[in-house]
């Protein structure tokens, strides 16, 4: 018999998306492309069969990323259209710089990730990716740093196309393209609600291109644990015992602020299952870190992850970025 999908947990709200007249005009100019280049190969007279190319790739190929800060609308998945707030340095080879994704926490906010990653950027010589996942296409921490993976309203399991973790795979297609890149792998980060993203996308998604995960100060976590229910752990979802061997082999990089301590902080999550994982975000991370090798000690794996304490540095995206940039590759 199928188990019941378990219940996701309820998180604190959060304020209103800043940005949703600027992603109507993103939109907009997107679509004027891409119908103008349908436009474009209508004029041109019919091609083979062989040779005829596919319109979405003639409109990602047509558009290319900007030097320093650019913006694009993605298109070319399942799920809603997503903003991304790109950042590519002067003077770097953009056909093989490394690619980093920086998800945002839960404000929604990629414009103020990506401009905390500016200087890193320059110093390290690498392109900055920053997607959006806006609070009207992806409401509540279920469906961003969750993953999208149930049905808010009735608990079922959505299908894998749609959930948020599925948009990554793509839009590094697409960055690639309009680069002109020969780029197959990346670096991905996240704080806060972006490193709960970014470890859940690792233990469910172990066959992404992602070269190394960073998830800096995670409120909670879901534990590389079949056994506990998810979101505690990834009981009731499709991860295999093989998927959980996997992303315990990959290079896994869990950061935390010494400082990031404080035990009431506003959006700290205390939910019974949270306060089970510790007090506060540096414990919890802790514990995380330590029960996944316990898991890959115990079953005789390999284990690729390593833990990284920066201080001095609190809840702060920006003093995390400071203390990570180096592990971009």
């Amino acid at each position: 018999m199928t188990p019941a999908p378990p219940a996701i947990l309820s998180t604190n709200s959060w304020e209103g998306d800043m940005l949703s007249g600027l992603k109507t005009r993103l939109a907009m100019q997107t679509k004027i492309a891409v119908l103008s280049g349908a436009a474009m190969l209508l004029w041109s007279g019919p091609a083979s069969a062989q040779s005829e190319p596919d319109p979405a790739s003639s409109a990602i190929s047509k558009a290319k990323l900007s030097e320093k800060s650019d913006t694009f609308v993605f298109s070319n998945w399942e799920g809603p259209d997503l903003p991304v707030w790109t950042y590519v340095p002067e003077g770097i080879d953009r056909n093989t710089a490394p690619i980093a994704f920086v998800l945002h926490g839960a404000r929604r906010d990629p414009m103020r990730y990506r401009a905390q990653w500016i200087d890193e950027a320059d110093e390290g010589g690498f392109i900055v990716v920053a997607p959006e996942f806006s609070r009207d296409a992806f409401p509540g921490s279920r469906n961003y740093n969750l993953g999208s993976v149930f049905d808010r309203a009735t608990g079922a399991l959505r299908d894998d196309s749609v959930w948020s973790f599925s948009a990554i795979e793509p839009i590094f297609d697409e960055v690639v393209a309009r680069l002109d890149g020969r780029q197959t792998d990346y670096t991905i980060y996240g704080h806060s609600a972006g490193s709960q993203f970014v470890h859940r996308f690792l233990l469910m998604k172990p066959d992404a291109r992602a070269k190394r995960y960073l998830a800096a100060n995670a409120g909670w976590y879901t534990f590389a644990d079949l056994g506990i229910a998810f979101p505690f752990g990834l009981g009731g979802t499709p991860a295999t015992e093989d998927m959980l061997r996997a992303a315990l082999s990959k290079d896994v990089v869990i950061l935390l602020g010494d400082q990031d301590t404080d035990p009431d902080h506003s959006s700290l999550n205390r939910s019974e299952g949270a306060m089970r994982q510790g007090p506060h975000r540096f414990s919890r991370g802790k514990s995380f870190y330590k029960a996944a090798k316990a898991v890959a000690e115990k079953n005789g794996w390999e284990f690729g992850w390593t833990l990284r304490v920066i201080k001095g540095v609190a809840h702060s995206n920006d003093g995390m970025a400071s203390g990570s940039y180096d592990l971009v590759e």
